[in-house]
């Protein structure tokens, strides 16, 4: 087997971002560009329609695949709440080779975690604290992963639908993590796609152009904690690009 020399993993420089758009906007191509190997939690069968060499794993029965430089993604199928915990579970253990994790999306791991609480559906009090004490904890321990003592991540990526909410577009989650989720992550941005016009010869036809708003805004949940070392608004964001605005490069380092 052929040993490929990764990224360093140089501690303190890393990233937790929170990204909420509409429909494809480009969340999931925005996760895809996380430093590699990359693993991608995936609950919404993205990876698709994803570029890349791919190899999966089942957290349930497998350990996570040693990186050969054979692929760039490794892909778990959320299918449950429980595959979910499953791969929190094997990374904390520090026993895999991945660079970065990306969660796509926390707003149908929810779903997944509301249906192991209430197989029927129903919803009582007690179950909503239950729902907000499972999904907390889990998005905690998965932004932790950036800081683990042998084995941290520089990325963690996580997706989330949008929604109108008290007069503001804000991530779509149920419950009391819709108050706490944006204050777990470094970064929560806002993604969109606007159509810009040609400076130089108006006649020709606009080019549409992908942006994530991450300064603080009346009109959309955004904000960062990186110290001004992001644009209010980044075009075309990429994680490398993220990560050397508010790090710097490395010296000799491939993205």
């Amino acid at each position: 087997m052929t040993v490929v020399d990764m990224a360093p993993r140089t501690r303190g420089r890393a990233l937790s971002v929170l990204v909420h758009a509409d429909t494809k906007v480009g969340k999931s191509t925005f996760g895809n560009t996380a430093p590699a190997p990359r693993l991608l939690l995936d609950a919404e069968a993205a990876y698709r329609f994803l570029p890349g060499t791919k190899v999966f794993w089942d957290p349930q029965t497998e350990a996570p695949p040693k990186y050969d430089g054979t692929w760039e993604t490794c892909v778990v199928i959320v299918q449950n709440y429980a595959v979910f915990t499953r791969a929190l579970t094997w990374l904390q253990s520090g026993h895999h080779d991945f660079m970065s994790v990306v969660i796509d999306s926390i707003t149908e791991i929810q779903v997944k975690c509301k249906d192991e609480i209430s197989p029927d559906g129903v919803m009582k009090i007690q179950l909503w604290g239950d729902l907000l004490t499972h999904m907390e904890r889990a998005m905690r321990s998965f932004r932790d992963l950036t800081e683990h003592p042998t084995r941290p991540i520089q990325a963690l990526i996580v997706t989330a639908m949008t929604e109108m909410r008290d007069g503001k577009w804000r991530p779509y989650v149920q419950g009391k993590l819709a108050v706490k989720a944006p204050y777990l992550f470094d970064v929560i941005g806002y993604m969109f796609v606007e159509d810009v016009g040609n400076p130089n010869d108006p006649t020709q036809p606009p080019t549409k152009v992908r942006r994530l708003l991450v300064g603080k805004n009346n009109m959309f949940e955004a904000d960062e904690r990186v110290q001004g070392r992001l644009p209010e608004v980044v075009d075309y964001p990429t994680v490398p690009t993220m990560l050397n605005l508010v790090f710097g490069e490395i010296e000799g380092a491939t993205q």
